[in-house]
């Protein structure tokens, strides 16, 4: 078994209300401000806890579902994921509700339409975000195949 970690560094500014801050992890893939969360919305261009854990979320989720099609002897041309993480703001702070991933399986080949739904099942089973959070909040799937173009 291979055991490994990955980190990531938030540096932060000022106080909660007002202050800012940058996340950037191990790997310099990328860097994005953070702010509070806000219940009037948040400016553009900003991120919040909740939005870096729906991008983990969708991410782990993606890789996760293509790999397993492959693993099934099938190919896709693109996969995409939507992970929607739903949070209530209230007294006790923000807590998380909900996570719901949606996904597009765009250009499937190999593999019957009919095992969609089960291996979307066994994706967010295994996901590694979605066993992180499952005890906590109610974590949901969905998949569909793109619609074909047969003009292409």
């Amino acid at each position: 078994m291979a055991v490994f970690s990955r980190r990531a560094v938030l540096q932060w500014d000022g106080d909660i209300p007002d202050g800012s801050g940058l996340v950037m992890p191990g790997s310099d893939a990328f860097t994005a401000q953070a702010i509070f969360p806000s219940i009037a919305g948040d400016p553009p261009g900003k991120t919040t806890p909740e939005e870096l854990l729906a991008a983990s979320h969708a991410t782990c989720y993606g890789i996760g579902l293509r790999s397993l099609i492959a693993r099934r002897g099938g190919r896709a041309r693109r996969v995409s994921v939507t992970a929607t993480v739903t949070a209530e703001k209230g007294p006790q702070g923000i807590r998380l509700q909900s996570s719901h991933l949606t996904g597009i399986v765009d250009g499937l080949e190999g593999i019957d339409e009919s095992a969609v739904q089960e291996l979307a099942r066994e994706t967010e089973e295994r996901c590694t975000i979605s066993l992180a959070i499952r005890a906590a909040v109610a974590v949901s799937s969905e998949v569909r195949i793109a619609a074909v173009n047969h003009s292409d």
